[in-house]
């Protein structure tokens, strides 16, 4: 995701003189041809992700569009005083992307953990709180905002995640997409962990067990009139996402939810416990350990619906 977000950041800089981006002390070589397009408006404003937001903030309203770009929790917790004040405040529309989201640098421990970061931005007026599930999604949405007169923060994977959309897909900010199409119960999630409910959902229709998989591109707007569909057809829901278990998507579906009567919905959050991680390995290990990986869902999923269907 990583490398699409740098490629579609060049091909913005050449197309328009008011794209910056602003990097903390990360990407440098993959920046490289970004640099060669637009050499003025690329900033590595180094390990000060509190500096970078508030200068971000000053462009964004001098008529700059500016995107500030390193790993999650440094351009997030690090920095939220200036993302409220000197961002949301404002209503600058800066774009704030956060790469190795979630578990992606699940070995460096919890400091490179970011497993708040949407419980607590989406929580700020104004701001969209994005995190895509893959390549293709990214890109719409970062076009999407660039051109928003809103504060936008998109949550990004690592590298190498799979692409998950079909062409026909209808993305953006606040679109979901049916990533795969089923009758006995719904996943709804954000992020490149949909790759391992995709796995999980193959997995289980050899067995007759037909799983819905769907997109819902962020956190905050949810898309209304997709959930409003859904609960139609689905009366249990599960949400996905490789964040903390309190705040997240569950927890805005929740609301979603209690605020609309009559939906009848049983909703069952996946995520990451409440508590910090202490046991370390990489993201495919840490999400095993926590049953996030396509067998731990696959086993989950068969467990609620064999429930529903007692």
């Amino acid at each position: 995701m990583r490398d699409a977000f740098a490629r579609e950041m060049t091909s913005l800089a050449a197309e328009r003189t008011d794209v910056t981006l602003l990097s903390g002390d990360i990407g440098n070589r993959m920046f490289d041809r970004f640099k060669q397009v637009a050499p003025e408006r690329f900033l590595n404003c180094g390990i000060a992700e509190a500096n970078m937001m508030s200068l971000a903030a000053g462009m964004a309203l001098s008529g700059l569009r500016p995107v500030t770009y390193t790993i999650t929790p440094f351009t997030t917790t690090r920095c939220l005083e200036q993302i409220r004040v000197g961002v949301a405040y404002h209503q600058a529309p800066v774009v704030i992307v956060g790469t190795g989201s979630g578990l992606s640098y699940a070995e460096l421990g919890p400091t490179h953990h970011s497993l708040e970061d949407m419980a607590i931005l989406r929580t700020l007026p104004g701001l969209n709180v994005l995190a895509p599930a893959d390549s293709a999604e990214l890109v719409a949405q970062l076009r999407e905002a660039l051109d928003s007169p809103y504060p936008t923060y998109m949550r990004i994977g690592k590298k190498g995640e799979p692409a998950l959309h079909s062409e026909d897909a209808r993305l953006g900010i606040g679109k979901a997409n049916l990533l795969r199409d089923g009758t006995d119960l719904l996943v709804l999630g954000v992020g490149p962990i949909l790759g391992e409910a995709l796995k999980a959902a193959e997995a289980l229709s050899t067995s007759g067990i037909s799983v819905a998989v769907a997109s819902l591109g962020g956190v905050k707007p949810l898309d209304g009139p997709f959930l409003a569909a859904m609960a139609g057809r689905f009366p249990h829901w599960l949400s996905l996402e490789e964040h903390g278990i309190t705040g997240g998507l569950g927890s805005a579906l929740l609301e979603w939810l209690a605020d609309r009567s009559g939906q009848a919905i049983r909703l069952r959050r996946l995520g990451v416990p409440d508590a910090f991680l202490h046991e370390l390995g990489n993201q495919a290990y840490t999400r095993s350990k926590l049953g996030l990986d396509s067998e731990g869902l696959e086993r989950t999923f068969r467990q609620e619906i064999e429930a529903k269907r007692q």
